[in-house]
């Protein structure tokens, strides 16, 4: 199979805002592909390369400028070989050598495949086709029920051998995997309420759960054996030597762990999530471990068994100073003073969790729902940077600053959440009507127009003049009813600021 051909259903995956018919073009892809082929075909239509990020910013791929080719001729398994020798570059001169496999790459690429690969490597491929539309296709093109299917790529966690099991062994193959230890499940994700009364409602008979704003952690563990991941599975067992002491010392021979972990202040509140980032690996750092979920005990998966019994599990083998606060709840005044009382801790919400549900690993499900306090804030556009893949010709990411009262402004993020076709297609002709010159990729524009953007906080951040950042920025519209004196000054950003 070519690259071609699967840049060609990526575009009619773009075009169509039809689910069925994206569905329909993915599934007929990957029955066509070949069994070598279907990882690959699978990975790229999901919008990202088999070995997960490859290191290449735009920085190098501004160094690549080469003519495409003039007829597609990259089969998909050499373009995977080429993936895999840049992600695997490192050290001394690994930087030039990533340039060079890129240009080779590039250079056997046609025009509308070179584009494909710039969003590929840069995570940008915005094609309207995520991992759980493919694994929806996977079950369309071999006729599985997609629950199965979406199972096998949890417990799996590789898109491409669930693939690969589906078109090999069909339904018995896919409902062959379990939870392996050492083999780490996608995490359980919960969807936003507007606040906790209405989640209360929306999961029935439920705890509250304090959401602590730290480094989500899935451990394992195997006799003296411990295995430690991050929320997108990224191995964390080298300096995690504290975590994998604690975790030996439980009264378990094999456990299967979901938590968090957090740096703390002397007085036990939270640090800000950078705090956290920085400490990891860190041994001379105090960090605090905090376990909410039991997926494994002594041999037995507790995927399927409910909240209410992994919880009792949970408190019969970790202690309470490591678990996570949970309160059951009867009514909307108990979920207010629960969710307050996390709040006062320091914590950024809470997770209102039904008692009833099973483990969805890797699902962002009605069951769990997250809580947390909405800010906003008046910004000043200040730049726009062009869009890439579906927003290609449109102006997109903002460029976000704050009046300072001692003049000008203070740039303190981007972002290109929250915009819809309409709001791209009308800022960019507003944007470039403000234009005041160029650099690559970026208009820079008079600070005239005001944008109202949410905000989950802010965190500090070394590469803004502040030295802070928004976080999780969004648009919710337009402020064409103020001018930029009227805007968020930066002071009124500091006051929102954790101390």
């Amino acid at each position: 199979m070519r690259l071609a051909d699967v840049v060609a259903v990526s575009d009619a995956v773009r075009a169509t805002s039809s689910r069925r018919e994206k569905v329909a073009a993915l599934a007929d892809l990957l029955r066509d592909a070949e069994p070598r082929e279907l990882p690959v075909a699978a990975s790229l239509l999901a919008g990202h390369p088999r070995q997960g990020k490859v290191s290449v910013g735009w920085r190098t791929l501004r160094t690549v400028e080469v003519e495409p080719a003039p007829h597609p001729r990259l089969g998909l398994v050499e373009v995977d070989r080429v993936l895999g020798e840049i992600a695997s570059a490192s050290g001394p001169g690994s930087t030039g050598r990533r340039a060079e496999l890129l240009a080779g790459l590039f250079g056997a690429a046609t025009d509308a495949e070179q584009a494909f690969l710039r969003g590929l490597v840069l995570g940008e491929l915005r094609q309207g086709a995520l991992e759980g539309m493919v694994a929806q296709a996977l079950a369309r093109a071999w006729e599985l029920r997609e629950a199965d299917v979406r199972r096998a790529l949890m417990l799996a966690g590789d898109l491409g051998v669930v693939a690969q099991a589906a078109a090999t062994g069909g339904e018995a193959a896919v409902r062959a995997f379990e939870l392996e230890l050492f083999r780490p499940v996608q995490p359980m994700l919960a969807k936003t309420s507007d606040d906790v009364v209405t989640a209360l409602e929306e999961v029935g008979g439920a705890a509250v759960e304090a959401k602590l704003d730290g480094v989500r952690l899935q451990v394992h563990r195997d006799g003296h054996r411990v295995g430690v991941w991050s929320r997108t599975l990224k191995q964390l067992t080298t300096g995690a030597g504290r975590i994998v002491d604690l975790v030996r010392e439980l009264p378990a021979t094999s456990l299967v762990l979901d938590g968090e972990v957090l740096a703390l202040d002397p007085d036990g509140r939270p640090r800000p999530l950078q705090d956290t980032m920085r400490a990891l690996g860190d041994e001379d750092t105090a960090l605090a471990v905090f376990f909410f979920d039991l997926l494994h005990r002594d041999g037995r998966s507790l995927l399927d068994v409910p909240l209410v019994r992994r919880r009792a599990e949970l408190c019969d083998v970790v202690p309470d100073p490591h678990r996570v606060t949970h309160t059951p709840v009867r009514s909307g005044d108990d979920a207010e003073a629960a969710y307050h009382a996390a709040l006062d801790a320091g914590h950024e919400g809470v997770v209102v969790k039904a008692l009833d549900s099973p483990y969805e690993a890797g699902r962002r499900g009605r069951a769990w729902r997250k809580v947390k306090p909405a800010h906003s804030l008046d910004l000043v556009v200040l730049a726009v940077e062009w869009g890439s893949g579906r927003r290609t010709g449109w102006l997109s990411n903002l460029h976000l600053g704050a009046p300072d009262p001692d003049g000008g402004f203070v740039m303190l993020g981007k972002t290109f959440k929250g915009l819809t076709d309409e709001r791209l297609a009308w800022q960019t002709q507003r944007f470039l009507g403000l234009e005041t010159h160029r650099e690559p990729g970026v208009v820079h524009v008079r600070p005239e127009q005001v944008v109202e953007v949410a905000i989950d906080g802010l965190v500090r951040s070394p590469r803004y003049p502040a030295g802070l950042a928004l976080r999780f920025a969004r648009v919710l519209r337009y402020r064409d009813d103020k001018s930029p004196d009227e805007a968020d000054t930066i002071e009124t950003v500091r006051g929102l600021a954790t101390p």
